[in-house]
């Protein structure tokens, strides 16, 4: 239709088309029906998020029913019994409304052999550390679930893995200046000198990323790794910024969450949060390796969202936060200055008055 238009024309059906579409959204904005109503019918942009929704929610569900080496029930209820351990005051009785249904989780994961070993000792001394804190004779929920745990004939070795005191951390030797050194060597690199990545390396800076906080300490999301000179520019270009310098990218990493972990839409933009947190956690252990990055902003387009669920093989739940190129930065390689705003621009300050 577009090449039927003179160009003449052009600008004045661009700006009225725009001012039609303002004034459709501002009406959406006044009579949320109207939007409600748009989005169902004449717009498919949120369709997508919609169903990887359900389906998260549909998958948690029977997640419940189906362990297999991790659960999002165990990981959000044990963090929910740590929160409880360190309250100040501490209460005597907490956890009631979850305590049944966590030992029960735990009772089952422990049947399962392929259940991560790490998640149920972590799970197993949380639990022993609430059943110390509360004492017997306080709830009859608590004294029932109490029963059923101690009957467990699995992780009696204790490992420590509870709350401990802040004053316990390790101390850091890293300066205020040094940390600065390092976030300030964190750019974004789209030139590299072709060596390849070693799964070590890649492996170190994941496991540092994990320390990254995260809701209920559940991690929903996974990095998907694309190593080598076919499968990383074939990620790469499925973004719309990588035009022209995709070829030259040896490893290529998808963020992408999942939202089975999750029970409600209420928590449907966390994997986006925890997903960044972890990223830039990476990113960083990266520049400690001698790798260099640039995170690439993937955009929730319908055609790019169904080429990288079939490349990368993903579920409904699952979605992707952000690409990673990642690589050894070629010394002569351009990068961009990218000036960032003042602290004054960037922080607001609020002031009570009377």
């Amino acid at each position: 239709m577009k090449k039927f238009v003179p160009e003449a024309v052009k600008p004045f059906a661009r700006a009225s088309r725009d001012k039609f579409k303002q004034s459709g959204f501002y009406l959406m904005r006044r009579f949320p029906v109207i939007g409600a109503l748009y989005y169902a019918t004449l717009s498919a942009e949120f369709r997508r998020e919609q169903g990887a929704v359900l389906a998260g929610r549909a998958q948690y569900i029977r997640g419940l029913s189906e362990l297999r080496s991790t659960s999002a029930l165990l990981r959000r209820n044990t963090h929910r019994l740590e929160k409880g351990l360190i309250m100040r005051p501490r209460r005597e009785v907490f956890g009631v409304n979850y305590i049944a249904e966590t030992v029960n989780i735990y009772c089952r994961a422990s049947e399962v052999t392929s259940f991560d070993p790490d998640e149920l000792q972590w799970s197993f001394d949380v639990l022993s550390a609430f059943f110390d804190a509360v004492q017997p004779g306080q709830n009859a929920i608590v004294d029932n679930a109490r029963s059923i745990f101690e009957g467990l004939a699995i992780n009696k070795r204790h490992d420590q893995r509870v709350p401990y005191q802040y004053g316990d951390l390790p101390p850091s030797e890293i300066s205020f200046e040094q940390l600065e050194v390092l976030f300030r060597r964190r750019r974004s690199v789209r030139w590299f000198d072709g060596r390849s990545v070693s799964v070590e390396l890649l492996n170190q800076a994941v496991r540092i990323a994990s320390y990254a906080p995260s809701a209920c300490n559940r991690l929903p999301y996974q990095f998907v790794v694309a190593n080598g000179p076919e499968l990383a520019p074939r990620l790469a270009a499925l973004a719309n910024g990588t035009p022209g310098w995709a070829e030259n990218i040896p490893c290529t990493i998808a963020v992408v969450g999942d939202l089975s972990a999750y029970f409600a839409e209420r928590d449907r933009h966390l994997i986006y949060i925890d997903g960044a947190l972890a990223s830039m956690q990476f990113m960083q252990a990266c520049d400690t390796l001698g790798l260099a990055t640039c995170p690439i902003n993937w955009p929730d387009i319908e055609g790019n969202e169904l080429a990288i669920r079939k490349l990368l093989d993903l579920s409904e739940s699952q979605r992707t936060v952000m690409l990673i190129a990642v690589g050894y930065a070629d010394p002569a390689g351009l990068i961009p200055y990218s000036e960032k705003k003042r602290p004054e621009v960037l922080m607001r300050y609020l002031y009570k008055t009377d």
